[in-house]
């Protein structure tokens, strides 16, 4: 006889939420019969102008050597890595899939049953997933009412079982930054590990990558879905201390960053052009959606901005513009976010157009 799916699977993973992407456009050319070349796909914060041409030939060039394993711990990449940061080599780990794989690995080597995390909400929904499934207690702080952290509020949350506070910045959905001052506040208050997500930073003013520097206990998670054009490729990197970078080698998983990722990896991280065109579309198109939506929106550092349509529903305008072919992210499926927030991705100068017209047409419509 066979064990039941209860019997076989342990519990905490009954206690985890499904993950919700955004709509594909596969998704809304189906769901509305729209032509999936006019649609416009502004829900998950990719590049509108794609990877860097480099990347797609190293991509090109590395596919016939698909059948050879790629080096085991990236050290390709995390040179071109430490070049680009200016972090040595002993303090970069490569990650796949994604900055999730880092995220992953880090809950792997530290959390047990019973442990804690401390995650301020809204924030992105993952990092709850890999505690969970390792046993861990997610420990929700709400954010105040402008997305900002509390720290007194983060220290307050903290028992002895706390291993590691999540920390997003820009954070996602809001998009705001982290103030130095908060982060040391916090990670020079506490014996636990402190993660900051810096995956849109590049489109920011300033990064906490220094204080690595400084602390022993903080790590800088960041990847190459956003300003770098390679979401597909699902690779990502960590800064972090010496001390951590071996214990963390020692349970990763081997070859975790594929060749072709990996090549397309350095030619994007060589490619300052490219790199340069991205972070101004982004920074030139967040200010036009700041300006031109006709909700509240709020200022970001990202490549993204927050809209809060209230008094509407956010599902009821961004219903409204997946009808029109245009997929934005509402943000009710981000714990503690409310019904009334939309995420909108920046896009080219002509997509951003349509998309305040969009949000113009819904909100004469509604």
């Amino acid at each position: 006889m066979s064990l039941s799916r209860r019997e076989l699977i342990k519990k905490e993973i009954f206690d985890i939420a499904e993950y919700v992407p955004g709509k594909s456009i596969e998704e809304i050319a189906s769901a509305y019969g729209i032509d999936p070349a006019s649609i416009i796909k502004l829900g998950s914060n990719e590049n509108p102008l794609g990877p860097s041409p480099k990347a797609v030939r190293a991509l090109v060039e590395a596919a016939p050597g698909a059948n050879i394993y790629p080096s085991a711990d990236a050290r390709e990449l995390r040179e071109a890595l430490s070049k680009y940061t200016g972090f040595p080599v002993s303090n970069i780990v490569a990650s796949g899939p994604g900055m999730d794989g880092l995220l992953d690995g880090l809950c792997r080597i530290i959390i047990e049953k019973g442990d804690e995390v401390i995650v301020p909400t809204p924030t992105f929904a993952y990092y709850e997933l890999p505690a969970r499934a390792c046993g861990g207690k997610p420990v929700f702080v709400r954010r105040n009412l402008d997305f900002s952290i509390d720290p007194e509020k983060i220290l307050e949350a903290l028992s002895s079982r706390t291993k590691i506070i999540f920390l997003c910045s820009p954070n996602n959905p809001s998009g705001n930054l982290l103030p130095e001052a908060d982060l040391r506040r916090i990670v020079e208050n506490t014996r636990s590990l402190v993660f900051i997500d810096e995956a849109y930073v590049e489109f920011a003013d300033r990064n906490l990558a220094g204080l690595v520097k400084e602390y022993d206990n903080l790590v800088i998670g960041r990847t190459f879905s956003k300003v770098f054009g390679l979401a597909g490729l699902r690779l990502g990197y960590g800064i972090m201390p010496e001390w951590l970078v071996t214990e963390y080698s020692r349970a990763a998983t081997p070859f975790s960053v594929s060749l072709p990722a990996l090549k397309a990896g350095i030619a994007a991280l060589s490619d300052a052009e490219h790199l340069s065109k991205s972070i101004n579309l982004a920074r030139e198109g967040r200010e036009y959606l700041k300006k031109n939506i006709p909700f509240t929106v709020y200022l970001s550092q990202a490549n993204f901005v927050l809209v809060d349509v209230a008094p509407l529903k956010a599902k009821k305008i961004t219903e409204s513009l997946l009808k029109k072919g245009i997929i934005v992210r509402s943000c009710d499926s981000f714990r503690e976010a409310g019904d009334s927030l939309i995420r909108v991705t920046v896009g080219t100068p002509e997509q951003n157009k349509k998309v305040v017209r969009a949000f113009e047409i819904s909100k004469i419509e509604a």
